[in-house]
């Protein structure tokens, strides 16, 4: 067994844990990679009325679907956890987060009452009742016997994704609440670099439209 220096910072001892969408991840290039298609062939081939079109619309289109797909990323560090969500970010110490649960979204809620949604990890119900089958089916298969009998009853256990991810926040909580560097408020922050183009794309077309 290997020991750790205790003279270590705790920001060193520990590895930030990250947590995104892969289906979200894989739906966003997709569609960034159509809308590139269809809004480069418009720029080539279209009129002057086209290619602004075009321009404005990729200002609208390409941050929405960035801000809903490659976006929102859940990481816990060793003192805070930061919530990326599609339009701003929430850093929490862990010290002021009061709870995180799972019902049809993920959420961590602070001291202060208030409710962030985790977009990075999404609750999936069709995998709680695949893991809910396992479960059942693993409780009522008998005990176990050889060499391995009893061992690792826990670690058999089958979660859904976001239900194990909540399980995971909540080890780091526990582990960092009480800490000197993990007291503070939540701070929120708007994705302005998000919105702006976004705001710009809106009012081009409209204007466009009204032309």
């Amino acid at each position: 067994m290997t020991t750790q220096d205790r003279s270590t910072p705790p920001q060193q001892q520990y590895a930030d844990r990250s947590y995104r969408s892969p289906a979200a991840l894989a739906g966003g290039v997709l569609l960034l990679a159509l809308g590139g298609w269809l809004g480069g062939d418009a720029l080539l081939q279209g009129v002057a009325h086209t290619k602004l079109m075009a321009v404005f619309a990729l200002l609208l289109g390409v941050p929405l679907v960035i801000a809903y797909t490659l976006r929102p990323l859940v990481r816990a560090g060793a003192d805070r956890l930061t919530v990326r969500n599609p339009f701003r970010t929430v850093t929490l110490p862990w010290g002021a987060v009061e709870t995180l649960r799972a019902a049809f979204s993920t959420e961590v809620v602070s001291s202060d009452g208030t409710t962030y949604q985790l977009w990075a990890i999404p609750v999936s119900l069709r995998q709680r009742k695949k893991a809910s089958r396992q479960a059942r089916r693993g409780a009522g298969s008998g005990p176990r016997f050889g060499p391995h009998a009893g061992a690792g009853e826990d670690d058999s256990v089958q979660r859904a994704v976001a239900d194990q991810a909540l399980v995971e926040l909540r080890e780091v909580k526990e582990r960092a609440a009480d800490r000197e560097g993990a007291q503070g408020e939540p701070v929120v922050r708007w994705s302005y670099e998000t919105l702006a183009p976004m705001v710009v794309g809106a009012v081009g077309l409209i204007v466009m439209a009204v032309l």
